[in-house]
C-alpha cells in the first residue's frame, strides 16, 4: 500500500539526509511574483550576454510548463566550503596568487548533485512506485533560489544568494520536479538582512545595484565565467587577482559565521587551486588546462577565457621580472583575445 503524502514527504527528507544533502524542503510551483521580478530584470538588460536567460520565456518561472504534470518541487541544498584550504582573504590580499571561487575547488557539483538527486528519485520509486520526475542542478531554466525559499531553505539575501540562518550561503541547490502531490513546507517569508548592506558595499565592481538586484554585466563572476569575449577595460583593475568567479559578497556576509565546511571528499581542493600562483597557471598549456581541470566546473570556460582571465590578474600583480617574463611568453598567443589582454597587462607595468 502506498504511503500518504505526509509520510512520503518525511521519508524523502530522511533519504535526502542519508544521501548527503544538508536540507530538503518541498514546495508547490507558484512563482508569480518571482516571474514579474525576472521579467523586469531582463528588461533592464542585467543578464548581459546570457541569452539563455530569455530563451525559455516563462518556463523558468512556471515549473508545470517546463515539465508538464509537475505539482511539487523537492528542493535540496549541499554545503561546499572545502576544508583544509587556504583562507580566501589571504589569497585575495596576495596579488601574486590567483583567486578561484571556492565552489570550484573540487569536482564539478553539477555531476555529483545530479547523481545524488537521481538516487533520491530511485529511492522514492523503490518505496512508492513509478512516478514522473526530472532532476535539475543549475542546468535548465529553473528559479532555484525562489523555489528553495518557498521550500523553507532560507531567504534571498541582498546579494541575491540564498541564506540559511544556520548555515550561511556556502551551499549548492538542486531540485526534483515531480508529479507527486507531496506535503508542502512553510516558505521562508522573513528577510533577515536588516539594514546590513555589507555585500553591496564590498562588491569590487558595484554590481549589486540594489537589494537583490545584480547587474551581471558588472559582476566578476559573469565577466570571468559567462562572458566569452573581451572583458571591458573599465572592470579589469577592479577584478584584481580573481581569475574564476568572485566570493566577496559571501565572504563579508555576517551570516556565514554559521557556514559549515563540506564533508564531501569530492569537494576538497584539487591541484592546489586554493592558492595557486598566477605565473604557474599562466604557464599551463591547453593540455595542462584540460588535465588539471578534468571533472571540474572550471573546464567549462575553456582555455582561451582561462588565459584571458589570468592575463588580467598578472596585469594587476606587483611588477616583477618574473611577471613581465610570464606575460611576454604569450605576447604572440594564437588567440587575438588573449593577445589583447596580455598587451593591456604589460601596459599596466
Amino acid at each position: 500500500m502506498r504511503m500518504d503524502k505526509l509520510e512520503l514527504s518525511r521519508y524523502i527528507k530522511s533519504w535526502g539526509a542519508e544521501l548527503g544533502f544538508q536540507q530538503v524542503g518541498i514546495t508547490a510551483t507558484e512563482l508569480a511574483e518571482d516571474e514579474a521580478y525576472l521579467i523586469n530584470w531582463l528588461a533592464q538588460g542585467y543578464h548581459g550576454e546570457m541569452a539563455y536567460m530569455r530563451q525559455h520565456g516563462t518556463k523558468r518561472s512556471r515549473p508545470g510548463d517546463l515539465v508538464p504534470g509537475t505539482v511539487s518541487v523537492i528542493s535540496v541544498r549541499m554545503d561546499y566550503l572545502p576544508p583544509s584550504s587556504q583562507h580566501p582573504a589571504q589569497v585575495l590580499h596576495d596579488h601574486k596568487l590567483a583567486y578561484i571561487s571556492r565552489y570550484a575547488m573540487g569536482r564539478d557539483y553539477h555531476k555529483l548533485m545530479r547523481h545524488r538527486l537521481q538516487k533520491l528519485a530511485a529511492k522514492i520509486e523503490e518505496h512508492y512506485g513509478k512516478f514522473g520526475y526530472r532532476c535539475f542542478v543549475d542546468s535548465a531554466p529553473v528559479l532555484e533560489k525562489a523555489l528553495a525559499r518557498n521550500a523553507g531553505l532560507g531567504w534571498i539575501g541582498k546579494h541575491s544568494n540564498l541564506i540559511n540562518p544556520k548555515a550561511g550561503s556556502w551551499f549548492f541547490l538542486g531540485e526534483i520536479y515531480t508529479d507527486l502531490p507531496l506535503a508542502l513546507d512553510k516558505p521562508f517569508t522573513e528577510q533577515h538582512c536588516g539594514s546590513c548592506e555589507a555585500c553591496i558595499d564590498i562588491c569590487p565592481t558595484q554590481a549589486i545595484v540594489g537589494p537583490m538586484q545584480v547587474d551581471a554585466r558588472r559582476c566578476i563572476s559573469y565577466l570571468t565565467i559567462e562572458l566569452r569575449s573581451t572583458i571591458p577595460e573599465e572592470f579589469r583593475k577592479m577584478i584584481g587577482n580573481r581569475v574564476y568567479g568572485c566570493d566577496d559578497c559571501q565572504l563579508i556576509c555576517p551570516w556565514n559565521k554559521f557556514a559549515r565546511q563540506t564533508e564531501e571528499d569530492d569537494y576538497r581542493v584539487r591541484n592546489g587551486l586554493d592558492a595557486p600562483t598566477l605565473i604557474d597557471l599562466f604557464a599551463w598549456t591547453e593540455a595542462d588546462f584540460l588535465s588539471n581541470t578534468e571533472g571540474s566546473a572550471i573546464r567549462r570556460i575553456g582555455y582561451e577565457c582561462w588565459s584571458r582571465n589570468i592575463a588580467v590578474g598578472l596585469g594587476n600583480a606587483p611588477t616583477t621580472t618574473a611577471i613581465m617574463r610570464a606575460l611576454r611568453t604569450r605576447e604572440n598567443d594564437p588567440s587575438a583575445m588573449v593577445r589583447e589582454h596580455v598587451a593591456w597587462a604589460l601596459a599596466q607595468h
